[in-house]
């Protein structure tokens, strides 16, 4: 009987291994079907390489990049040929023990699929393989040239080459500009700290550490969309719980070993035990009506008598494989497969996942009294800290504020109320009393505190009137307050007392505004849309479909800024890590509704610049990786009249968004006095535009002139915060007043516009009374 083929390939991979110590797979036969898979997996062994990898007739043709693939055409990297793999190779990212062959940290560097120019067989023959690739990080034609070999020279090398398209590129970094996996996101150090390690029986494994948990942002109102799962939102710790065996270990969110404090979670949790796992709960206490009540909690851990619950939410880690990659859903169901169907009074309980109408659930979650409900991306991985594929939706208002002093009681109590303040940078703001919610044990407590910890004087602005009578306090409580709502002086409205929060620090307690809630996701159907698994921004996960999803929702608000204005773009084809243009003249690609319109500047050069037709264009612009959209100040009808001025507050890394906001204020208090109304606009990156809207009277000479002087008197006004000078020496410490996008041709960067940067971020048009509110200008995020 005649040997497969497959097998006959892989003689020299198996001989190389030892399969009872490693598990790499043996390979088995063709499955029949022809793939084209491609990939390169970067192999950290006894020298760091690229393996590059080609699927041709069942198996992984394989060669060892020593230095890795390059965009230039000059370079020629070397490439040795090694054994062909199995298939199932290419699905590997781990670890190889050490001591085997090719022991060491394997990432997925890039994957895709290739296709062959000409006969793929005759041209590894001929020592000429040239091919196509179509990978997240490689594309276009590429070329594997084998070298003639030396005398005695038993290794095949090769040479890895890029042929000239129109993706070749001198500029750009490879290897620096792309250190994480394609598929986990994870670094090399990272995977070489994991578990995915192929060896035939694993150790014990170790108790987990902890790590820093997501963190959801406050909206208005529940998205929409099949890919959201809701829960109910609980008012007590949060906990991550790392447990093998008999041993747990449970933390704060701030990272605090809190195991004595909530020991009898700890002893249910070692009745499960389970392996490895690393768990993320809220531990409440559950009144009769089935409520949760953070003041109870926190009575409850100091008299260690009311009962404990622990609501368990997400899987991280289990049995040391790393959890925080798959999707949501994923690990939801497997936390699901490892707690069961806990009984009804059990301390440790699986969080209800619900799916639908999340509004609905809101309305059912307020009308029974709890705090509120979480909406969570099901197809994202878990990402620590806040970000917008966990939201939270409240049914009042609550949050954390540092107590900076004690009033005084006429009434014979400890106090009357505590005066409150929040973190805004590196400075306190104040934000009113408290009067309500303190129990006669807990105000004798805080009294107590008070009499160990006076200061002199408030470590904030207060106003005069709320000086009266209040002992002030050093900063460092942080209590939990209820309340109704704000003033517009951005004061608590109604303010109730729930308990101290000894869980989080001081540093933390800032102001939680809910954004804007996003539109359901638009119709796609209709508009080309190549690579939308593309990841355009891969710190934040985002796909090119997303974007597409994102400018769609965005378009009916967007088109009115644009509409016949002439604009520029920045693309980045293959994300924000990969290479931008920016771009003023239409190209092919773009579609039929960007239109390019001759323009004929006062000193007689005429160039075709691009404008829009119809908000619809804004999906053709998706499809071309267009990720910035940068507006001219007139539009096309009277193009030497502008219609408006922009100030561009730009602030030195050192400077606080705080002193921002001031400067934004300040402009606009001397506009006001020269009877000019002014919008703020979040610029998405470090600073605010301050735009004014004008009549069309005046052409750009005069505009520009105008511009400048305003911003040159606000900066000798101040010349210790403002330089209204371009030189970065001059700059230090300072707020740059950027006057100079007021002339013929200069753009500013459109409202809504998504931002090439790593957080997603996008311009976006705020009311004055927002503004004070905004803790960043990269506050808001493509969702």
């Amino acid at each position: 009987m005649a040997r497969d083929p497959v097998d006959t390939a892989l003689e020299t991979y198996r001989a190389k291994r030892r399969f009872g110590e490693t598990k790499e797979p043996q390979g088995g036969a063709a499955n029949g079907a022809a793939g084209s898979r491609y990939l390169i997996q970067k192999h950290d062994a006894t020298r760091l390489h690229y393996d590059f990898r080609l699927e041709l007739n069942g198996v992984l043709l394989s060669w060892a990049v020593a230095k890795g693939p390059s965009y230039r055409t000059g370079d020629k990297r070397l490439a040795v040929r090694t054994e062909d793999h199995p298939l199932e190779y290419g699905d590997f990212e781990g670890t190889i023990p050490k001591g085997n062959y090719g022991g060491g940290t394997v990432m997925l560097w890039d994957t895709g699929h290739w296709r062959p120019v000409g006969d793929p067989e005759e041209g590894l023959k001929k020592g000429k393989l040239a091919f196509i690739l179509e990978g997240e990080r490689l594309h276009g034609h590429w070329a594997l040239v084998r070298m003639r070999p030396r005398p005695k020279e038993k290794r095949e090398n090769w040479l890895l080459l890029k042929e000239k398209d129109e993706y070749a590129n001198t500029e750009e970094d490879l290897l620096k500009d792309n250190l994480t996996s394609v598929v986990s996101g994870r670094k090399m150090e990272d995977i070489a700290r994991g578990a995915d390690i192929w060896e035939s029986s694993r150790k014990t494994a170790a108790l987990p550490a902890f790590t820093e948990p997501a963190l959801a942002t406050l909206v208005e109102a529940p998205p929409q969309g099949k890919n959201w799962a809701f829960e109910i939102k609980y008012d007590g710790y949060r906990a991550l719980i790392a447990a093998d065996g008999k041993a747990v270990r449970i933390y704060t969110r701030s990272g605090l070993d809190w195991t004595e404090k909530f020991a009898g979670i700890a002893e249910a949790v070692a009745k499960l035990n389970l392996r490895g796992a690393l768990l993320d709960s809220e531990i409440v206490v559950v009144d009769k009506a089935g409520r949760t009540d953070f003041g109870a909690l926190v009575a409850a851990l100091e008299d260690q008598k009311t009962p404990l619950s622990c609501f368990v939410f997400d899987l991280l880690a289990e049995a040391g494989e790393d959890w925080r990659g798959k999707p949501l859903g994923d690990r939801q169901a497997r936390l699901q497969e490892l707690l069961g169907k806990p009984a009804r009074n059990a301390p440790v309980q699986l969080s209800e996942v619900f799916t639908g109408d999340g509004a609905k659930l809101l309305a059912t979650a307020c009308a029974h009294q709890l705090e509120g409900i979480l909406a969570k991306r099901v197809d994202r991985p878990y990402r620590a800290g806040r970000h917008q594929e966990w939201l939270k939706i409240k049914c009042g208002h609550a949050q954390e504020f540092i107590v900076i002093g004690f009033a005084a009681s006429d009434k014979h109590r400890p106090f009357a109320s505590l005066a409150m303040a929040l973190r805004e940078g590196d400075t306190l703001r104040y934000a009113g009393r408290v009067g309500s919610g303190y129990s006669e044990e807990t105000l004798v407590q805080l009294a107590a505190w008070r009499d160990a910890h006076k200061a002199k004087a408030p470590p904030c602005e207060v106003p005069a009137p709320m000086r009266r009578g209040v002992t002030w306090v050093t900063p460092e409580l942080v209590a939990q307050v209820e309340f109704g709502g704000w003033t517009p002086d951005g004061h608590i409205r109604h303010g109730r007392f729930q308990g101290l929060r000894e869980d989080k620090p001081v540093a933390e307690v800032v102001p939680e505004m809910p954004k804007p809630s996003k539109p359901p996701k638009p119709d796609l159907s209709g508009h080309r849309l190549t690579h939308p698994d593309r990841v355009l921004y891969p710190e934040a996960g985002i796909t090119k479909a997303e974007v597409a999803e994102y400018l769609a929702a965005a378009a009916p608000h967007m088109f009115p800024y644009m509409k016949d204005r002439f604009i520029s773009f920045v693309r980045t084809p293959d994300g924000i890590e990969g290479q931008k243009f920016f771009q003023r003249h239409l190209s092919a690609g773009f579609g039929p509704d960007w239109i390019g319109a001759e323009d004929t500047n006062p000193k007689g050069k005429s160039e075709t610049y691009v404008y829009a037709a119809k908000p619809s264009a804004l999906l053709d612009a998706a499809q071309m990786g267009v990720l910035e959209f940068h507006l001219w100040g007139s539009r096309r009808d009277a193009v030497e009249k502008p219609d408006r001025i922009v100030f561009d507050l730009d602030p030195d890394p050192s400077v606080e968004f705080s002193a921002v906001k001031e400067a934004a204020l300040r402009l606009r208090a001397v506009l006001d006095a020269l009877g000019l109304q002014s919008l703020p606009l979040l610029t998405g990156g470090k600073g605010v535009h301050v735009v004014v809207p004008i009549q069309r009277q005046q052409e750009w000479p005069a505009v520009k002139a105008f511009a400048a002087a305003l911003s040159a008197r606000i900066a000798a006004d101040a010349p210790e915060k403002f330089t209204d000078t371009m030189s970065k020496a001059k700059r230090t410490g300072k707020i740059f007043i950027d006057h100079f996008r007021n002339e013929r041709g200069s753009t500013a960067i459109a409202p809504y516009s998504p931002r090439a940067r790593a957080s997603a971020a996008v311009a976006w048009p705020v009311s004055w009374a927002g503004l004070e509110h905004v803790e960043a200008a990269d506050a808001m995020t493509i969702p």
